[in-house]
């Protein structure tokens, strides 16, 4: 007997309860969770704002960091900002012109 299963990632078809229960277990109880939100938060194609709000998003990105335990401050910037609506990215860029940019505070 076959079963399918639609979900939010789109539709699964499973020969026998246990093919489920692997696929399952692969989807929502990764053996690295670790691993798993930092491979999350480099893929371009998964980790985007898309129809988030803001503070959706944000939370979001928290959550996959501190799980992540992401090391590299600057790499955590870059993945942010990419993950950012293009309007939200675009009106941050209209707001910060004419603004003093790091190069110039340091000096």
């Amino acid at each position: 007997m076959l079963c399918v299963l639609q979900h939010l990632g789109g539709v699964g078809s499973f020969t026998d309860w246990a093919a489920f229960e692997k696929d399952f277990q692969a989807d929502f109880f990764p053996i690295d969770p670790a691993k798993s939100a930092a491979l999350a938060l480099c893929n371009r194609e998964q980790y985007r704002q898309g129809k988030w709000t803001l503070d959706e998003y944000i939370d979001y990105f928290q959550a996959l960091v501190k799980q992540a335990a992401y090391p590299d401050s600057l790499q955590l910037c870059l993945t942010f900002w990419n993950g950012l609506h293009p309007t939200l990215m675009e009106h941050i860029d209209n707001f910060a012109e004419g603004h003093s940019n790091d190069e110039q505070m340091v000096s």
